[in-house]
């Protein structure tokens, strides 16, 4: 399994900070210990002949880059402000349960509107999970606060609200659709943190359509149609753009492969992967709007056909042994659209419409195409009987657990 990792850099300032200081100090010590100091009287100079490179790379950064934002996640401590005795206050009694608000990981985002007083970021989901309080740093360097409007795990993405009255510039999305394997492709983000803010990075589009599966903290499927890149992306650049030769952005950097699928130790390099810029539209309108994705539900528990034994295939599902993949109906919920339909516990779906169905992953990808409302039709085995349904998409997700 390929080892997938998202970006959200813990407080790694200190150490890379360490790590500069120390190499400074070699420098000093070097240049001390020589007892001398650099000659000013030499003929060597630099020269004086000045230029300016502008180049279809460097347009696009500048028209993009004031709208990148670093997105920091605050979350309480359980202990003693550090803080206090710095600025001369004193500690209260129960300075041990605070609960005051810190930095607890940090990632990228970009603005992509601006209505009235207000402007709207688009991050990972994954970076703002778990936030007790949001902050938002400007390409300026101006610190403001951000208000979650909506997350869809899903699909890994988020939208914050912000004040506009600091925003200069607003990112505009082009057609992933419209993208060609080869064309240039360039991130921009915080790489490490906001210490690194609004670094740029370039490669290509490498590959299109790569389904990357993973799960999140609260053990979610994350299902991704990605745009694969070669440009560097590293623990920080999580919900920043990926932008195309024009400016505009093309995709949410929010994942890489950092080992190979056969082996943990073998490190992998320029494998990144972006949430294709239509998608995060089509969602980032809906959490503008609900605040979440509304999704169709069957009503169903699900498992991998390949994760049971023969043993159990053969005592409960008695498919035919051509039938080697699949999502099975582990059980099926009464006045659910399965029931209704006639799905019954142990049938093995293997297709939804035309789109073929091998695993679970398989069939909420297609399941997630529709609408509440829409019709689909449902191919499976029950036994060793294949048959065909049509099952109308009555609940949604959220109904779906609240009944």
């Amino acid at each position: 399994m390929k080892q997938v990792k998202k970006f959200i850099p813990g407080l790694v300032g200190g150490v890379v900070g360490a790590s500069l200081l120390l190499g400074g100090n070699y420098l000093i010590n070097g240049n001390s210990s020589t007892g001398s100091s650099s000659s000013t009287t030499g003929t060597t100079k630099v020269s004086n002949v000045s230029y300016k490179v502008s180049s279809t790379v460097t347009e696009a950064v500048a028209k993009v880059s004031p709208a990148v934002v670093s997105v920091i996640n605050l979350q309480s401590t359980q202990s003693s402000n550090s803080m206090d005795s710095i600025f001369g206050q004193q500690g209260s009694d129960d300075s041990s349960s605070s609960g005051d608000l810190e930095a607890a990981s940090e990632g990228s985002g970009v603005i992509y509107k601006k209505s009235g007083d207000k402007a709207y970021v688009v991050t990972n989901n994954h970076v703002v999970e778990s936030q007790e309080g949001l902050e938002i740093l400007l390409a300026d360097g101006t610190k403001v606060t951000g208000k979650l409007v909506g997350t869809d795990s899903y699909t890994d993405l988020a939208v914050i609200e912000i004040p506009a009255d600091k925003v200069t510039t607003v990112a505009e999305f082009g057609d992933s659709d419209k993208l060609t394997v080869g064309e240039p492709a360039i991130a921009i983000g915080s790489p490490l943190g906001s210490e690194y803010a609004n670094s740029v990075t370039e490669g290509i589009v490498s590959s299109l359509n790569r389904n990357v599966v993973s799960t999140n903290e609260s053990n979610e499927t994350v299902n991704i149609n990605a745009i694969q890149t070669d440009a560097a992306i590293n623990p920080g650049n999580s919900g920043g753009p990926l932008v195309n030769i024009s400016g505009q952005v093309i995709g949410i950097n929010s994942s890489k492969i950092a080992s190979s699928s056969t082996s943990s130790s073998v490190s992998v390099e320029g494998m990144g992967f972006a949430i294709p810029s239509n998608d995060v539209v089509s969602i980032i309108n809906q959490l503008e709007e609900n605040g979440e994705v509304e999704r169709p539900a069957l009503g169903v528990q699900l498992v991998n056909l390949s994760d049971l034994s023969s043993q159990q295939i053969e005592q409960y599902l008695k498919t035919p042994d051509t039938v080697t993949s699949g999502a099975v109906l582990a059980s099926v919920s009464s006045a659910t659209p399965a029931e209704e339909a006639g799905l019954k516990q142990y049938d093995v779906i293997v297709a939804v419409d035309d789109d073929e169905v091998t695993s679970v992953t398989d069939l909420q990808s297609a399941l997630y195409k529709h609408k509440v409302g829409d019709e689909i039709k449902i191919t499976y085995y029950r036994g060793d009987k294949k048959s065909t349904v049509t099952v109308k998409l009555t609940l949604n997700t959220k109904s779906l657990q609240n009944k």
